[in-house]
């Protein structure tokens, strides 16, 4: 069974992550394949206490899961990133 923890595997920090969080409020995780935009939605709301506007996902060439979390205009991406050690 997948869990909150299990569905977030780790956040990524570029510099394009960099820019989407100064410029659009986004944060970018790595997830897990299984997991669909509803279940990382659910899983960023409970982990992080933060309200989440629009969740996209895409594989990499990798065969990694990125997800891009785009937060409410409440809750900032960069307190958040500061939160998680990223920022």
């Amino acid at each position: 069974m997948i869990t909150n923890k299990n569905i977030i595997l780790y956040s990524l920090m570029t510099e394009k992550a960099v820019n989407l969080i100064e410029s659009e409020n986004k944060l970018t995780f790595i997830v897990d394949l299984k997991a669909n935009k509803y279940k990382v939605k659910k899983a960023i709301e409970e982990l992080y206490d933060v309200k989440v506007d629009k969740v996209n996902l895409l594989i990499t060439f990798k065969s990694l899961k990125k997800a891009f979390v785009k937060l409410k205009p409440e809750d900032k991406a960069s307190d958040l990133a500061i939160r998680l050690g990223i920022f």
